[in-house]
């Protein structure tokens, strides 16, 4: 029978009929804070990172193929679950776009694959372009990229020199601008140029160190992560310092 109040108090006018306690629902288990899944999706990408790193110290090409398309994707989760601004999210999946498409060994995929790179470093570089830039690190970048890409332009497929020229422009604008976000976002730009230049120098067919493959990718998975540290952090600071001026200006 359902649990009602006694029949007794209900009809007996002169007795005011007791109310009955109203059963209240157990409270439902709490979904997944946003930070408990931000810690997720960042020990996912970890995993797939070095999923990805045995795979190539191995030699299991398979397990390279499946690691690979993990890493941006579960990047760009963890940026959008901590609120991260979309032009961080977009220059992340047209990362792993770029990273599909060299898997393949082509050069329309190749020149492909730099063109959604370079995509989203323009992307990176309107992120950036609302912070001052680190002013002493520009010339160093310029020097950088004249010393590297002026000996190796003769060692280049002809099809490649200018849009390889180009790219290393991106890049190198990326580094620079990427330090002005502070010293993780300034270490992803850099790492980013470095595992970049190795693509690179297997191009012109210069000298590699041993694994080549495992360094640039350890070097680009690092890059990816501390820009997106680096511009969660800044933009943090950001939002504290708006919050800030605003509670200025109401006070005034």
């Amino acid at each position: 029978m359902p649990n009602t109040p006694d029949a007794e108090h209900l009809f007996n006018r002169s007795e005011p009929a007791r109310s009955t306690p109203v059963p209240v629902p157990a409270a439902r288990p709490a979904a997944l804070s946003r930070d408990t899944l931000g810690k997720v999706l960042l020990a996912a990408f970890a995993l797939a990172v070095l999923a990805d790193l045995v795979s190539l110290l191995a030699g299991a090409e398979a397990g390279h193929w499946i690691a690979k398309p993990l890493l941006m994707p579960l990047l760009a989760a963890y940026a959008a679950v901590r609120g991260g601004p979309g032009l961080l999210i977009a220059a992340l999946l047209l990362g792993w776009a770029g990273d599909v498409f060299l898997l393949l060994d082509a050069e329309w995929a190749f020149l492909a694959g730099m063109g959604f790179f370079a995509t989203g470093h323009l992307c990176y570089l309107a992120l950036f372009g609302r912070r001052p830039p680190h002013r002493a690190l520009g010339p160093l970048y310029a020097v950088l990229l004249v010393a590297v890409v002026a000996p190796m332009w003769p060692g280049l497929p002809a099809g490649l020199r200018v849009p390889v020229a180009g790219y290393a422009v991106l890049l190198a604008a990326t580094a620079w601008r990427a330090g002005g976000l502070g010293p993780a976002a300034g270490a992803g730009g850099a790492l980013f140029l470095i595992s970049d230049l190795l693509i690179a120098t297997e191009l012109a067919e210069w000298p590699r160190p041993p694994a080549p493959d495992f360094w640039i990718m350890f070097l680009y998975s690092a890059a990816q992560l501390l820009l997106t540290l680096g511009v969660l952090a800044a933009s943090r600071r950001f939002d504290r310092a708006e919050a800030t001026e605003g509670r200025h200006g109401r006070e005034e």
